[in-house]
């Protein structure tokens, strides 16, 4: 093991332009800070925040943000994973403040601060290329890479029998679709919930509904792919919204509205759709990062008690929630595994172009 002082030479994907390809180059990666972790990735997710934030994310960059992998080392105060643990990765968040200590680090005061601004809180940035910094640490981790420099915050320990592959979408994309039905909406037994957007978050707020005891479970897409394996994974009914109206198509299945919605793409226009479609006090939960800026509604549409609620992270503690998924996955009731394709850490730029066209339902990049 080299000594802790020093820097390592690593591979990373580096975004050099807003929206330009990725570029596998030689970067540094500095040593863990006293709370850091240092993890060899073995797996990372590409999820639709990553492809998001290219086209304004600081550049240059390493974004990723669904790692998996082993700790090779650990800073001085560090005590909740040890060198050679197999971890997930997760957003990160202050652990002071009052949302942070009342359980909630999904809306933690610093949040933005410390996953988006591409540096540590002091500004620093553990990569760097040619002696200039890189700007990294995004939403915790910046796992399009060999290696990853983590806050001790951002990372699950999991049991070793678990296949590394397939853990790192839960640290955000199931994390997120589960979570927002399983922490948020609650829906009881025999209620109804349609889902806008069938890839692998709304996938997993449907398997979420169908552990949950949902009755009715919709699911709207464009893709006619998806929205059969929607099908497979436990929605009752899919929606084509290419094919007709999907409000008429909507209130066909409830016609007196859904009990609960999910918007996963962030569209305005299809987070009026989700909010129109709801039942006399119905919750809409809005959980997708998309092009839309704003969402506007006629006032009509919220006055008869519906409610709108913003989701992160689907509201949960990490090193909780994960755990929890992962069992309800060995046990065969979280069957993600038909959503997963593979593509080699170097291709990355050929998964990604399948995940902007829809082709996989989860793209994951293996080392």
């Amino acid at each position: 093991m080299r000594p802790p002082e020093e820097s390592v030479r690593i591979t990373a994907a580096v975004l050099n332009g807003s929206n330009a390809p990725f570029a596998l180059q030689d970067v540094e990666l500095e040593p863990p800070g006293p709370d850091e972790v240092l993890v060899r990735v073995d797996s990372v997710g590409i999820c639709g925040t990553d492809l998001e934030f290219a086209t304004f994310f600081p550049t240059p960059a390493v974004l990723g943000h669904e790692g998996s992998g082993v700790v090779e080392q650990v800073g001085d105060r560090v005590t909740t994973v040890f060198p050679g643990d197999h971890v997930a990765m997760s957003f990160t968040s202050c652990g002071q403040c009052r949302l942070c200590l009342s359980g909630s680090p999904a809306y933690c005061r610093r949040f933005d601060a410390i996953n988006f601004s591409g540096r540590r809180p002091d500004g620093s940035s553990a990569i760097s290329r040619d002696g200039a910094p890189v700007n990294a640490h995004f939403l915790g981790q910046s796992s399009f890479a060999t290696h990853v420099v983590a806050p001790a915050r951002a990372v699950v320990p999991i049991a070793k029998e678990i296949d590394l592959r397939l853990v790192g979408p839960f640290g955000c994309g199931f994390q997120t679709g589960a979570g927002s039905v399983f922490n948020v909406l609650r829906p009881p037994p025999g209620s109804s919930l349609v889902v806008f957007g069938a890839g692998a978050v709304g996938m997993a707020a449907i398997l979420a509904a169908r552990i949950s005891g949902c009755s009715v479970i919709a699911a709207v897409d464009v893709n006619a792919g998806k929205l059969d394996t929607a099908r497979l994974l436990g929605a009752t009914q899919g929606v084509d919204s290419t094919a007709a109206d999907p409000r008429e198509a909507l209130a066909a299945i409830a016609p007196h509205g859904f009990d609960f919605a999910i918007d996963t793409t962030g569209r305005e226009d299809v987070l009026r759709t989700a909010v129109e479609a709801l039942g006399p006090l119905g919750r809409c939960g809005v959980i997708g990062v998309g092009p839309s800026e704003r969402m506007s509604f006629d006032w009509r549409s919220i006055l008869n008690g519906r409610s709108i609620t913003g989701i992160i992270a689907g509201s949960s503690i990490p090193q909780v929630f994960l755990p929890k998924l992962l069992e309800l996955h060995a046990a065969g009731r979280f069957p993600i595994d038909r959503l997963l394709t593979y593509f080699p850490f170097e291709h990355i730029n050929e998964a990604v172009a399948a995940v902007r066209s829809g082709a996989v339902g989860k793209a994951v990049l293996t080392f």
